[in-house]
């Protein structure tokens, strides 16, 4: 495999999926630059705020980014560097960007409401309670993990050594810097309208301003347990207050830090194919069919513990059949149901002209496969040490790999451990961006469960008009999210790519039926959704079997228990949700265009 042309022609493949297709579906559903968006028509200050352009993209490209497409690709590696690729740009061109921007403008002409509110009036209400609800534990999930995550990459412990401690707390302080940096930022930009390149200037500035001061300042030194409850503190805030304050400057600067590591990737990867570095990587095209997560030498042999007499277990790696396993583990990067929430939920109440969907919406999920043939590039360099158990995480074999490469660099090779850092640092950053908008999404999922129909906050009574009061909605979802991630999410994140993939395939659906509802062509959901059906629904049926046999060999009760009887229960929303909308669609059917 040489890395180098991998990349060039999946650039090359992805700028003619953007063009051709992308601009296809813009003229197939009627995307007009000249209509008033949601952002304009409801601009409220708080959760309707236009946005130029750069900085909507650089929310939804940081929220929508997180590990996902760094984790994903490198665990599938397992099966070879083909299919691999294959998935990322026919998925990624056809599916998981068809996925988001259609995702996208449904919201748009739905008052910049949700998935939830789409399906509300496209299928029925039933059918928007059941995903409401499911989005909602799913998001809480989400908190759950993504918050341990981020408190791990923050903490400081006994257990680490004072390498990892003092890395941790430099994470820390710039992602702390970070936060008050965009607050000011928002204050300063507020109701200015900076020239583009003025506000690129200032926003990279200001962003290797807060690296440079917090990795030479790394004051703060709190443990696991304090960080979480930092954390709940700070989504709790950040997901109740206006997005042109925090959320928008935030996102914004963060995205730099994601452009700042592709362009790094980029340059290491070109230069070691240059040095001849990148024609040497022996990651194998295809692997088979099934793949184990069992560390192996460079002859395939299984690597034993000697002191335990157990097989070495590759923590960066996937297991299992290829299909469903490739398609549940790369999801952001090829599709990803965490997208449609972010497009219908935050997004396009920022929007400031329709058209602009497409580069932010399309544009966006084709950044994120870029991202993960990144992440594919980096894994063949360190191919070997990789099969071998060496990563404790693939983020770890993410920033080992690219920060390598640009060692082999003429000039660059001492830059090794710089870039490692910076490259964990920008990782940890997406996450945290991930988490508060989780949070906020989070947020409207609950309001929207409580209201039904045309009814909103203002006109809802009694106990319903309580729930779906935005602090109330906020307090709860935050409070069962940190505890969940301070104990016990673990026993149930395995379920959590099943899940993810399940809502991917409910949001294709739901803007199916509303695009047959309106009279337009939608027949490029057809073979997306049914796909992602059957991929979700295979995965659940093997995920019950594979509990049940553990259950009956005397494995671990409670985890094989609990994890089937979520498997049962998602396996039958799905087929609930599908019927609905399979009827909808079908009767929908040889509709005229509307306007």
């Amino acid at each position: 495999m040489n890395a180098m042309i991998v990349l060039v022609i999946a650039i090359a493949v992805l700028v003619v999926g953007y063009i051709f297709y992308g601009g296809w579906l813009a003229r197939q559903w009627g995307v007009k630059a000249d209509r008033v968006t949601p952002a304009h028509e409801f601009e409220d200050g708080v959760d309707y705020v236009p946005a130029k352009p750069y900085v909507v993209l650089g929310h939804h490209f940081s929220s929508i980014a997180g590990a996902g497409p760094i984790n994903g690709p490198i665990q599938a590696a397992v099966f070879g560097w083909v299919p691999v690729l294959l998935w990322v740009l026919i998925g990624g061109i056809f599916i998981g960007a068809v996925h988001d921007f259609g995702s996208l403008f449904a919201s748009l002409r739905h008052k910049g409401q949700t998935i939830a509110v789409v399906i509300a009036e496209n299928i029925d209400a039933t059918a928007k309670r059941l995903f409401c609800i499911f989005a909602y534990l799913t998001l809480v999930l989400v908190v759950a993990a993504f918050a341990s995550i981020v408190a791990n990459t923050f903490a400081v412990s006994a257990a680490a050594s004072d390498a990892v401690n003092l890395a941790n707390q430099r994470t820390a302080m710039i992602s702390v810097l970070f936060i008050f940096a965009a607050v000011i930022y928002g204050l300063f930009t507020r109701g200015r309208n900076l020239p583009p390149a003025a506000s690129i200037v200032l926003a990279i500035g200001i962003v290797v301003l807060v690296i440079a001061v917090g990795y030479n300042l790394p004051v703060i030194s709190l443990d696991y347990t304090a960080w979480m409850l930092i954390i709940g503190v700070y989504i709790l805030i950040a997901s109740v207050a206006p997005v042109w304050i925090l959320l928008q400057p935030r996102d914004y600067l963060s995205s730099y830090l994601l452009y700042g590591m592709m362009a790094l990737a980029v340059i290491g990867i070109v230069g070691a194919g240059v040095m001849g570095a990148a024609s040497n990587m022996d990651i194998p095209a295809f692997t088979g069919f099934f793949a184990s997560n069992a560390a192996v030498d460079a002859a395939g042999n299984a690597i034993v513990d000697a002191s335990t007499g157990q097989a070495v277990i590759n923590k960066a790696a996937a297991s299992g059949f290829l299909f469903p396993a490739l398609f549940i583990t790369i999801a952001c990067g090829a599709i990803s149901g965490f997208h449609s929430l972010v497009a219908s939920g935050t997004t396009s109440k920022q929007l400031d002209h329709e058209s602009e969907a497409q580069p932010i919406a399309y544009g966006g999920m084709l950044l994120e496969c870029l991202l993960a043939v990144i992440s594919l590039c980096a894994v063949a360099f360190v191919w070997q040490d990789y099969q071998s158990g060496a990563y404790a995480s693939p983020t770890a074999v993410f920033a080992t790999g690219l920060s390598q490469m640009l060692a082999v660099i003429p000039g660059l090779e001492n830059v090794e451990s710089i870039a490692y850092a910076l490259l964990i640092l920008a990782v940890s950053a997406f996450c945290l961006t991930s988490l508060d908008t989780a949070t906020r999404l989070a947020r409207y999922m609950f309001q929207e469960l409580w209201l039904s129909g045309d009814e909103t906050l203002d006109t809802a009574t009694g106990a319903k008009k309580a729930l779906a009061n935005p602090y109330v909605a906020t307090i709860i979802t935050v409070v069962v999210g940190i505890a969940l991630g301070m104990t016990g999410y673990t026993l149930i994140w395995p379920l959590f790519g099943a899940a993810n993939q399940l809502l991917a395939a409910l949001a294709l659906l739901a803007v199916c039926a509303w695009l047959g509802n309106a009279g337009r062509n939608n027949k490029m959901f057809y073979v997306p959704m049914v796909f992602m059906l059957a991929v979700t629904l295979t995965s659940l049926c093997m995920t019950i079997q594979s509990n049940a046999a553990s259950l009956a060999g005397g494995g671990d009760a409670l985890a094989a228990v609990v994890q089937m009887a979520i498997a049962v229960l998602l396996l039958v929303l799905a087929v609930i949700l599908a019927v609905k909308g399979a009827k909808t669609v079908m009767s929908s059917a040889g509709k005229k265009t509307s306007a």
